[in-house]
Parts: structure tokens; C-alpha cells; sequence
């Protein structure tokens, strides 16, 4: 159903069914398509109070119909990720579509999301499925396992899936405050087994400003 048009354009073959796709990001269609938004943060009422407490204010629309539809945002780099029943945790910022079966919500990152500057939750996707991601510049995945862990700048972070445990590091010392920081103050940390998504290149954050 999702298949890439060349690497920055996401194109869904639809046959009366539907997708969730970032609000404004369909740049073509050939058929019969409607378009109706939605928000991110999960469904129904639960969703609606999540946003308001988290702050996610990721914003879908829904997109039925018979055709092709084209996707893109800003000429982003688009990945695809199948989901067999697990869990992608995503920012919401780099999420393009999803099929409409799997669900989104929000979940609580902590330090993680302080130090990127984009709050304490990020999106979550769940279910049998595939989602499209977007990075600045081509992403690559790379396998944490128990024998190797992953240390991530925040800024190059997209998403994670799998069982993997995160923890902040901090590398601030007296010299980060005179000055002679190296601009790697901080970094998350990733031990467990799954994939982690990262960009190359490194997004504006608090942890990139010392």
C-alpha cells in the first residue's frame, strides 16, 4: 500500500480504505479522495485530554478514497517502517503517514525530550502496519543489542522501536560553563534490543547550545 516514489515523495495506493498523513502534506492524486483532519496525540476523549497535558499538538488528517495520493513535506527524506504488533516511538515532527489501522498516542520521554527542546512526550505508533518517517537527509537504523549499546546526539534522534531502555547523559562539567565545551554535553543512551533511527544531521536543541 505505501511505496516510495523516488526517496522524498511517499505514495499510497488506496481501494476505499484510508491513511492518516500529516495535515497539508498531499501534493497529488488521481481519483476520488477526502480529506478530513485530525489530531495526533490518540483518539477519542483520552487523546484529546493527552494533548492538552503533553502539549503534542501533532496535527493528521484522514485521506479516503479510490487512487493513488502523493505525499511530501518541505522535500524531507522518507523512510518506511513496517510495525508487526510493536510499538514506534516517533517525534511528531518527522511523522508523515500511517496506515489508518494503527494507532497513535504519546508517551513520556523525560530528560530526553528536555534536552531536545521539543517537551517531555513524543508520539507513539502501534498495531500491524506500516508508517512513513521523515529525516533530514537519508536516515539510517541502527540495531542496539545487550552486547551493544547506542549513544545518540538528541538532535540527529527520529525514532526507536523494540525493547530498548533510554537514559540521559550528561557531560557538563566547569569548562562546559567557561566555554570550552566540546557541544556534546549530552547524549541519550540506548541499551536493550531494537533499532534506533537517526538523522544526518543534527536538529537546534538546548543540548547543542553548550
Amino acid at each position: 500500500m505505501f511505496r516510495l516514489q523516488g526517496s522524498k515523495v511517499l505514495a499510497v495506493d488506496m481501494t476505499g480504505d484510508a491513511v492518516k498523513a500529516k495535515n497539508g502534506s498531499m501534493v497529488a492524486y488521481d481519483g476520488q479522495m477526502d480529506f478530513k483532519k485530525l489530531s495526533g496525540g490518540g483518539e477519542g476523549i483520552r487523546g484529546m485530554v493527552t494533548r492538552r497535558i503533553t502539549g503534542e499538538q501533532m496535527t493528521l488528517m484522514e485521506v479516503k478514497g479510490h487512487g493513488t495520493c502523493w505525499f511530501a513535506d518541505r522535500a524531507s527524506e522518507i523512510n518506511l517502517v513496517a510495525l508487526q504488533g510493536d510499538k514506534l516511538y516517533v517525534e511528531s515532527s518527522n511523522l508523515l503517514a500511517t496506515d489508518s489501522g494503527l494507532r497513535t498516542g504519546t508517551s513520556f520521554t523525560g530528560t530526553r525530550g528536555a534536552s531536545q527542546g521539543n517537551g517531555l512526550f513524543t508520539t507513539t505508533i502501534e498495531g500491524h502496519g506500516q508508517a512513513a518517517i521523515m529525516s533530514d537527509g537519508p536516515a539510517v537504523v541502527l540495531r542496539v543489542s545487550a552486547q551493544f549499546p547506542l549513544t545518540v546526539d538528541p538532535g540527529a534522534y527520529i525514532a526507536h522501536q523494540g525493547d530498548l531502555r533510554q537514559s540521559f547523559q550528561s557531560g557538563v562539567t566547569f569548562r562546559t560553563f567557561m566555554g570550552e565545551g566540546g557541544g556534546e554535553a549530552f547524549q541519550i543512551r540506548f541499551e536493550g534490543d531494537g533499532l534506533v533511527y537517526v538523522q544526518p544531521s543534527e536538529r537546534n536543541t538546548i543540548a547543542g547550545d553548550v
